[in-house]
């Protein structure tokens, strides 16, 4: 039988103790929620606290394949099994087509500084440190859940976290957001990346927050893991940051070839594996984002993205099945790529995102029957007030009609967004759409 095991000071993390207090035995040491630090104490499957003369004597140590969190103050490690049972599966049975209640909704950038309560947590904490914590990555993913009837979480992290298991340096810049500080300038920088990726090594502390929120969750909603797609990463790796043109990425393209498509094979490659590991380690669903795909006019896209894209999902697909790993609806979300609605029907994927560029209408007629839409309302609209947002959102809802939907909005939420109107947003949503009913 395998144990885990749990040592050193308790910091009172809410989600370490929230999941150790859902095993349903209490912590037998005092001084342990003192912040003292009593003796290492071991941690059975099904929770159960065992004392080091009670494991001893029955031969329990310590499973290999148990994770202690990396520089975390409480030594806990969760398997990625056990999980308690689902309560709300509107959004996973939206995603596979099938008939519900009302049309689930969530938002990108759900965990976001638009809350004063994330503000808070990462207080003077660096960006990417946080990313590598698993219990605040936890705590981050719960805080909207707290606060609004969402019907799905996305786990805490960012898809920059994939350049830096290959060996890149990202950090980032107040003000300036995300940026490489030697980013790939020419053909033979490539030989810089690391060519064999151990995702696990590498990631595992995405894997670790995954498993983590599934438990600290209880069931409440599915978890959405997400990669972002070979394009857009590359593209941030010859960039270095930001741009408004993605020049030097698409000269890359023009001038590189080769090169280009060998670079964005080996970041299909590690986003596979990557994706793969959030499935194995809890992830209900798979989010794959194609962030730049509006710089990309229609060639470029089907050459240097689309070829990807579909490999991925097929990739994956194959994979959860041979690895004996429960299927997950897939996401696409290519933002500003209305060019490829039909393409992306077609790339094999439950769940197309959509920007607000693409009215509903027009989505469903050039994507047809056999996929689940997602989108698509104008972050800014909830800059409106709220009997506004109301409005906006019955007539998306009319639009896409209530099933084979997911609602949500065409971009992320913003940091200057009034948390009270994504309140209205997400309750008008579940109000319109239960008076709406089922389309013909």
């Amino acid at each position: 039988m395998a144990i885990l095991a749990i040592g050193g000071s308790c910091p009172r993390n809410s989600c370490c103790l929230s999941t150790l207090a859902s095993g349903g035995r209490a912590l037998a040491q005092e001084g342990f929620f003192r912040g003292e630090k009593p003796p290492p104490l071991y941690l059975s499957p099904d929770l159960g606290l065992l004392s080091p003369t009670a494991r001893n004597k029955r031969h329990f140590a310590p499973s290999r394949a148990c994770f202690p969190f990396r520089g975390a103050p409480l030594r806990l490690a969760l398997r990625p099994h056990g999980f308690p049972a689902l309560k709300n599966d509107t959004f996973l049975r939206a995603a596979r087509g099938e008939e519900t209640e009302y049309t689930p909704v969530w938002c990108m950038r759900q965990a976001g500084r638009y809350l004063p309560e994330f503000r808070e947590t990462r207080a003077a904490q660096d960006f990417f440190a946080t990313c590598r914590s698993p219990e605040t990555c936890c705590e981050l993913t719960l805080q909207p859940l707290r606060r609004f009837p969402l019907d799905a979480a996305i786990i805490f992290s960012d898809i920059l976290v994939v350049p830096q298991a290959l060996g890149m340096e990202v950090v980032m810049v107040p003000g300036k957001g995300p940026t490489f500080p030697e980013p790939l300038k020419e053909v033979e920088d490539l030989l810089k990346l690391r060519r064999k990726v151990d995702v696990a090594a590498e990631l595992g502390y995405v894997f670790q927050a995954i498993t983590l929120t599934r438990h600290n969750l209880e069931g409440k909603v599915p978890l959405i893991g997400f990669s972002g797609a070979p394009w857009t990463l590359m593209s941030y790796m010859i960039e270095g940051g930001g741009s408004n043109t993605l020049a030097k990425a698409k000269r890359w393209l023009y001038q590189h070839p080769e090169a280009s498509h060998r670079l964005l094979q080996q970041l299909q490659d590690v986003v596979v594996d990557y994706l793969v590991g959030q499935v194995a380690a809890g992830a209900q669903a798979l989010q794959l984002f194609e962030s730049h795909a509006g710089h990309l006019g229609p060639e470029q896209f089907q050459e240097f993205a689309l070829p990807y894209i579909r490999a991925i999902a097929a990739r994956v697909k194959s994979k959860l099945q041979a690895e004996a790993l429960p299927p997950v609806p897939m996401i696409v979300f290519a933002k500003d790529a209305h060019y490829a609605l039909e393409e992306l029907a077609q790339a094999g994927y439950e769940v197309i995102g959509l920007d607000w560029t693409i009215p509903p209408q027009a989505a469903r007629e050039r994507t047809g029957p056999r996929v689940t839409l997602q989108g698509n309302l104008d972050p800014c609209a909830l800059y409106a007030p709220k009997e506004q947002i109301g409005e906006l959102v019955k007539r998306m809802l009319e639009g896409f009609g209530t099933q084979r939907y997911i609602a949500n909005l065409g971009h992320g939420l913003y940091p200057d967004m009034s948390p009270e109107h994504v309140g209205a947003f997400v309750e008008a949503v579940h109000t319109h759409s239960r008076h709406l009913g089922k389309p013909l």
